[in-house]
């Protein structure tokens, strides 16, 4: 697997302040992708065990509130397999931070059925997962004032209270955060 880039100290794609991973490989292809340059699976780097060393060494302070998975795609299945040993490491060492996942895929169409976003280890990657933002980027819902996604059509999902209530549960933000007051 290659990736993109890495985002240190990001506050854009999560709760808190966070490392971003953004993998390289989506055949998704939605219009106006952010990041339509890493649709490739070979662009970018190698994602190494230097670089998960220095991943997993950015999530060591406290302020740090966890991991950002972006693309790409990191539900492309040749991701997923790259990124489960990646992700059950990180659990193992900061069980306290959260691990953040972006899909163009939809999760009860997409990721629970069969389809495109799922493989062998789609249930075993899903655990390791504390909040998915899942749908595809729509221009025409675009909405600057949302936060922690682009459209207004996608959903940021809470997986810890959505597998403890069989159903999906959203993810609340801090309700200073809905009125654009402070």
């Amino acid at each position: 697997m290659n990736y993109a880039t890495i985002k240190y100290c990001d506050i854009a794609n999560g709760e808190g302040v966070r490392t971003s991973l953004f993998v390289s490989g989506c055949r998704r292809h939605c219009p106006n992708c952010f990041n339509a340059v890493a649709w490739d699976f070979h662009y970018g780097e190698p994602f190494t065990k230097e670089v998960r060393n220095k991943i997993l060494e950015s999530l060591e302070p406290e302020y740090i509130n966890g991991l950002s998975l972006l693309g790409g795609e990191p539900f492309e299945p040749e991701n997923q397999r790259e990124l489960l040993p990646f992700v059950k490491n990180v659990k193992v060492l900061f069980p306290h931070k959260t691990i953040w996942c972006y899909t163009g895929n939809h999760y009860e169409r997409e990721i629970l059925q069969p389809g495109p976003g799922r493989c062998e280890v789609t249930d075993e990657f899903l655990q390791y997962l504390d909040v998915l933002v899942d749908g595809d980027f729509v221009q025409d819902k675009y909405d600057i004032s949302l936060r922690f996604r682009g459209s207004s059509n996608q959903r940021i999902i809470d997986l810890n209270k959505t597998r403890a209530a069989g159903k999906v549960v959203l993810w609340q933000d801090d309700p200073i955060f809905s009125t654009h007051t402070m």
